[in-house]
């Protein structure tokens, strides 16, 4: 790797990235699976980039730890050392592997801990189905959205406390004392957890998914809530976005279709900004996909949302995700599925999450062509049914292949 101020992706006035022919890309292999699929995401990315470009373009791959990696490495207890978020606040864009999330007790999620650092407020996750794919649902190439799921509040907020502790006594004492509350069932073996949501974490999530849709020339964006019920957090998460609509993109609303508006400056077309109850979009995901494009969501409800549309495709092995920071342009690119540590180093992980995470990297460069090349060469080899184990074991006349395997039949295809 070389790195010198030459291979520094900056960042202009306007928020807009400035990247150099060989920048330096740092990534995180992962745990379990981790180092298969990334292993498989460098070879891929090297060769569209060099065949695209004509050798003009190379990425200088950095490695930096974080999990079990890390900890064997660093000392115990150290699972996100401060040099791996220096270095990707550094050096702006990163990818990695799955990370290791314990259950329970112990550390909390490095994802989260890794987003809520570099306060990466968008998690955004496209939903494409590939022909060929196994889908439990009966047209899937109707599923063609895209999720800007909330990635600093709600939840993410980690704002609890366990059902046997002092600091759980003290707050329940409060809430019915103070602000009486008395709809506490089992008040002495309770635990408690603090939904948060604010303007500004709302806004510029929304804002994000509004400035993609204007961007992309998509028909709608879709505001995902559950506002019926927590009025004064989800149901506000939907006022700020109206108020976003109607100050700062002139939009208004249209008496006849019952939803607002605001035009496209690019095109002066209307773009759509509905809502939608998340109960109510789970079920409609499969009835009625087609009515749905950009979708802007809170924390929790995108978890469910980016999943469950997920699974309409073909599920999260093949299902890329990012976290981006629109202000700062740092964005760390990721699989989205877990570590697998039970077929890990076997050789039959599906790596498809991960590449397609890093054509999702290639876009946000604004190196289209090697995106495009790689998009065009998985859609190829998936097509042709030469695929691994978690496809080819549901679909019809399907030729298993390994993880490496899959790997060289798509650079091929480059």
């Amino acid at each position: 790797m070389n790195s010198n101020s030459e291979n520094i992706i900056q960042i202009s006035e306007n928020c807009k990235l400035i990247v150099p022919d060989n920048p330096v890309i740092p990534f995180i292999e992962g745990d379990g699976v981790g180092p298969e699929v990334t292993s498989s995401m460098i070879k891929i990315v090297n060769h569209s980039v060099s065949v695209t470009y004509n050798k003009k373009r190379s990425i200088n791959w950095l490695e930096v730890f974080a999990g079990e990696k890390a900890n064997k490495i660093f000392k115990k207890d150290i699972w996100l050392p401060q040099e791996t978020l220096d270095a990707i606040s550094k050096y702006k864009i990163a990818i990695k592997g799955p990370l290791m999330t314990p259950t329970g007790g112990g550390q909390r999620s490095l994802n989260v801990r890794l987003r809520q650092k570099l306060d990466l407020y968008v998690c955004q996750r496209p939903i494409k189905w590939f022909e060929g794919v196994p889908s439990p649902v009966i047209t899937p190439q109707a599923v063609n959205m895209i999720v800007f799921r909330e990635n600093s509040e709600d939840i993410y907020s980690g704002i609890e406390w366990p059902h046997d502790s002092n600091d759980v006594k003290k707050v329940i004492h409060f809430l019915k004392n103070e602000m009486g509350v008395e709809n506490i069932i089992d008040s002495d073996n309770c635990g408690i957890g603090i939904k948060n949501m604010s303007s500004l974490g709302s806004k510029r999530l929304i804002k994000a998914a509004i400035e993609y849709a204007i961007e992309h020339d998509r028909s709608s964006v879709t505001v995902v809530h559950k506002g019926n019920i927590m009025k004064f957090t989800e149901g506000a998460f939907l006022n700020w976005g109206i108020d976003l609509i109607l100050k700062k993109y002139h939009g208004f609303f249209d008496e006849e279709n019952k939803c607002y508006k605001f035009k496209n400056p690019n095109n002066d077309k209307d773009i759509i900004f509905k809502d939608c109850i998340c109960d109510a979009f789970l079920q409609n995901i499969l009835l009625k996909p087609k009515d749905y494009d950009v979708i802007a969501t809170t924390n929790l409800n995108g978890d469910y949302v980016s999943d469950s549309l997920a699974a309409c495709v073909g599920g999260i092995g093949i299902s890329p995700g990012a976290n981006i920071n629109y202000t700062t342009g740092e964005a760390v690119f990721e699989a989205t599925h877990g570590t697998a540590p039970d077929i890990a180093g076997e050789n039959i992980v599906n790596p498809s999450s991960l590449i397609l995470s890093a054509e999702m990297m290639l876009r946000y460069l604004g190196w289209n062509e090697a995106a495009n090349n790689i998009m065009n060469a998985i859609e190829k080899v998936i097509k042709q049914k030469t695929v691994t184990a978690d496809f080819a074991y549901q679909m019809e006349n399907a030729t298993l292949c390994s993880c490496s395997e899959f790997t060289d039949l798509i650079i091929k295809k480059i």
